[in-house]
């Protein structure tokens, strides 16, 4: 798993979200389309060193549905950051989302077969990462109970021990650095639901769509979710300033 990939998506994300919390309640603006890339004829096979294009290859994930072992392994090793955020997010815990990373890894073996292409693997994959972290939350909270408090001091730890900056001069780091603890501590205060729609959304930069299918709900319902998390995020951030 890439420290740098999965650096850069959590500050991404995280810078993404607060500018999202400062706009909450402004007014509505249609998102910009992305341009679709021109098609090729006979696309080279891609490495994988680059995940986007793996994910992107017809040819690579309709080989893994049949079975074959460098597709399966190219897929998993592009999909294994995804997979990491989405989990750390969750579960605010760094060994228990590796843990999560290994079983949506092996579910992911046994379903892909069955995938029709109805969305991106990515977002597909993704839906299968959020069930084993629910399940995992459910498991943990079994034997965990009455520590909710000392699970929070877990969230900072897990979550910003994994977030840095290092092109900021050290006063900019360090507001830096406070804004990332308070925006990591209020995420975690929110409820599951309203969190997995704002990990997808900003985190995993997902269209309202996609995180509809990743989360098996409706597209306005992640609307909503979403909308209803950001002004409680604005709100909890208030009382950081």
């Amino acid at each position: 798993m890439s420290a740098l990939s999965t650096t850069s998506g959590l500050t991404t994300g995280l810078l993404l979200l607060d500018s999202a919390i400062q706009s909450a309640g402004a007014p509505y603006r249609r998102p910009t389309v992305r341009a679709a890339a021109p098609a090729r004829a006979t696309p080279p096979v891609p490495t994988a060193a680059d995940p986007a294009a793996v994910l992107g290859c017809l040819r690579t994930i309709q080989s893994a549905r049949r079975g074959d072992r460098a597709a399966l392994s190219a897929l998993l090793r592009a999909l294994q950051d995804p997979w990491y955020r989405l989990s750390l997010g969750l579960l605010r815990d760094a060994d228990l989302a590796a843990e999560a990373v290994q079983e949506t890894g092996l579910r992911f073996l046994k379903q892909i077969s069955g995938f029709r292409g109805d969305s991106q693997i990515r977002t597909w994959s993704l839906g299968i990462a959020i069930n084993v972290a629910r399940e995992l939350k459910r498991r943990r909270a079994r034997y965990l109970t009455g520590a909710v408090d000392e699970d929070g001091g877990v969230v900072a730890a897990g979550v910003t021990a994994r977030l840095s900056d290092p092109c900021r001069s050290m006063p900019d780091r360090a507001v830096f650095g406070e804004q990332r603890d308070a925006l990591t501590s209020v995420l975690a205060d929110l409820p599951e639901r309203q969190r997995e729609a704002i990990v997808l959304r900003f985190f995993e930069d997902l269209s309202v769509e996609e995180t509809a299918r990743a989360m098996g709900c409706a597209a306005g319902t992640v609307k909503a979710t979403v909308h209803q998390a950001l002004r409680s995020l604005k709100k909890r951030m208030e009382r950081w300033v």
